[in-house]
């Protein structure tokens, strides 16, 4: 592999981040549970994480500053506007795909 700086590799990482964001927000059409049935993370996943992230960075962010900048906008309103009810289907296998404890 190329020889990246950490900083490189950082700023990259960003990048990839940055794009996937915009890629989720494009593609509002796909469902939190179509996210988590495929992938195992969704949405609310990436807000979680950032959240995580930032205070392991020594910043408290909310619950809801995290959502709306992984959403571009309020989680509500976001919801309202592209979150439909999730299908018989889509919640048999939501409850077959969780991990179990």
């Amino acid at each position: 592999m190329t020889d990246i700086s950490p900083q490189q590799q950082t700023e990259f990482e960003a990048a990839a981040f940055r794009r996937l964001l915009a890629h989720l927000r494009d593609r509002n059409d796909v469902q939190n549970i179509d996210l988590m049935n495929l992938a195992g993370f969704c949405r609310n996943c990436l807000s979680n994480w950032f959240q995580d992230a930032a205070r392991a960075g020594g910043l408290e962010v909310t619950r809801e500053e995290a959502r709306e900048m992984v959403y571009g906008m309020p989680y509500e309103e976001w919801k309202a506007l592209h979150q439909g009810a999730a299908s018989d289907a889509q919640n048999a296998a939501f409850e077959t795909s969780k991990p179990r404890e």
